[in-house]
């Protein structure tokens, strides 16, 4: 089976940080994989997500993404920037936009210049479309403006502009965590299924234990930037999640104000 990430002694300090964001970080996700970024806060989780959508430069280390190696001086190439979706936390759609519109932003990508320039669709980008509508359970709110939604019908949305890109590779931070457990689910569900249905490979994070153990078929729990266990799901058990959000208790002499 073929590798759709592979990063190997990985480290990235954010500008002016004290501490590492991630510290010799090494793994392989084999193509067609639902893999689970799991950890607290601060773990390192979304920093991580975000340098392989190859929007972090100044790394050290080795990552290779759907089989090319990225730079840690530049960006990838545009013409390789489609295979490689991403839904965000906090959805990034555009509010004013109708739904097929906000969707239709995930086909920029494959488009000619000039058609993105002046945001025409071709009648197959506008197939794509409906169709992850129809996937995502939304084909009905094509015309609503996304202001109008609730926080699961946006979700959807964000989710069916990543599956309009046709991408190989679907990475998602937090995806889940705005929304109640029934509707995180039914999310996580339609994410996972589609990626699995389109044979592309799912990486997502949460800090929800029961959510990745039924979602993801491997589990990467993260702590301090580094890698803390990386095991199948059904071998993940309790006291090592319990060990990944363990409390850190102050240093004698501080306060817990002084290290907030």
């Amino acid at each position: 089976m073929s590798t759709a990430v592979e990063v190997d002694d990985l480290s990235f300090a954010h500008t002016g940080a004290d501490l590492p964001a991630l510290e010799r970080v090494s793994f392989r996700v084999s193509a067609g994989e639902s893999v689970a970024l799991l950890g607290p806060s601060g773990a390192g989780k979304t920093t991580l997500l975000a340098l392989l959508d190859g929007r972090l430069q100044g790394w050290s280390g080795r990552v290779s993404v759907l089989g090319a190696p990225l730079d840690p001086d530049r960006p990838p190439p545009s013409a390789r920037r489609p295979d490689t979706g991403f839904v965000f936390q906090e959805f990034a759609l555009v509010e004013r936009s109708s739904v097929l519109r906000n969707v239709l932003n995930g086909r920029l990508g494959r488009m000619s210049p000039l058609r993105a320039l002046l945001g025409s669709p071709t009648k197959h980008d506008l197939e794509i479309a409906r169709t992850a509508l129809a996937d995502c359970g939304i084909a009905d709110l094509a015309e609503r403006r996304v202001d109008s939604l609730s926080g699961g019908q946006r979700q959807r949305v964000a989710i069916a502009r990543c599956l309009a890109q046709e991408p190989r590779l679907i990475l998602a931070d937090e995806p889940v965590s705005n929304l109640d457990p029934t509707r995180a689910g039914e999310v996580l569900a339609l994410l996972t299924g589609a990626a699995q249905a389109r044979g592309a490979t799912a990486l997502f994070s949460s800090h929800q234990p029961d959510l990745a153990r039924r979602f993801a078929q491997r589990i990467i729990g993260m702590r301090d930037g580094r890698i803390a266990f990386d095991v199948p799901t059904s071998e993940l058990n309790d006291d090592a999640t319990a060990e990944l959000y363990r409390e850190v208790e102050p240093l004698p002499g501080l306060s817990l104000r002084a290290v907030s």
